[in-house]
């Protein structure tokens, strides 16, 4: 079956395409019984619209956060006192931000390892980045071109100020998904899906990997399967050339959204509000 209705008619109009435990998407909107409508008690999709709406004066709130400014304060030091690209992808603030800022937040941990794959020459058959084989590693390499631009492509103040707007972003992106889980993904996979031309590039993303399988209802299991097998997980469910419209791209982080909003545990009621009906039920 290809998921290939149109807008939100053609997401949700199915009964196969429905949110687990909601009736559908106007009981999940307006307070229909299921888990959907109140698992975190909050409606995800206005989240998502006052994000959107929001974004500038929340961002520009996040960048004002004492430990943001430090981060950012150490990264353009970092970068200021090297003498080489090397030493200065071995620090670990530098990488920090030029990591985070790249969506690349989740290889933080791995600096060694992301230093060798930075430092490799994607225009070089036998390269480390060439053999990982990464689309958003690949497109991260090639953007910076250490390997031939050395320090000088992070001398820049332009670029500097680029990568340090770019992890503030990030930051206020994770602010967002404490509050309602799936929202961060849902803002990157808007900017970023139209990008994706195949199965194996969104399979390598972690973002975009999270919000089509969620969204098709497709296991997380199926990372166990043979490549192949992922691909045609994706593909039956998904005609790929529509995440060049962005209609249907919204729709489907929509959907992500209440996916995320079905699948969340419910919260502990309020001790307040609980006293309350004990005191009803006593009574």
């Amino acid at each position: 079956m290809s998921f290939s209705g149109t807008g939100l008619a053609g997401l949700f109009g199915n009964p196969l395409a429905a949110p687990r435990g909601a009736a559908g998407l106007l009981n999940t909107l307006y307070g229909g019984a299921g888990r959907a409508a109140g698992a975190t008690g909050g409606n995800p999709l206005v989240a998502l619209q006052m994000a959107q709406k929001n974004r500038d004066r929340e961002v520009a709130t996040a960048a004002k956060q004492p430990e943001t400014q430090r981060d950012i304060a150490a990264f353009r030091n970092g970068i200021a006192k090297a003498k080489s690209i090397g030493e200065a992808l071995d620090n670990p603030a530098v990488m920090k931000v030029l990591l985070t800022a790249n969506g690349l937040a989740d290889q933080v941990q791995y600096q060694a390892l992301a230093k060798r794959v930075l430092l490799s020459d994607p225009e070089e058959q036998g390269s480390l980045v060439n053999r990982m084989a990464s689309a958003r590693w690949t497109a991260v390499v090639k953007a910076f071109d250490f390997a031939n631009a050395g320090l000088d492509a992070l001398k820049d103040p332009a670029l500097q100020t680029r990568l340090a707007d770019g992890y503030v972003e990030v930051n206020w992106r994770k602010g967002l998904e404490k509050a309602t889980p799936g929202l961060a993904d849902a803002l990157d996979f808007r900017e970023r899906a139209s990008k994706f031309k195949n199965a194996v590039e969104i399979l390598g993303d972690p973002v975009l990997r999270r919000v089509v399988t969620t969204a098709l209802g497709i296991p997380q299991q199926i990372a166990f399967q043979e490549l192949p097998a992922q691909e045609r997980a994706i593909t039956n469910r998904l005609d790929i050339s529509r995440l060049q419209d962005p209609k249907f791209v919204d729709a489907l982080s929509q959907r992500y959204l209440l996916e995320k909003q079905a699948a969340a545990p419910a919260a502990p009621p309020d001790m307040g509000t609980l006293a309350v009906q004990l005191r009803g039920i006593i009574a």
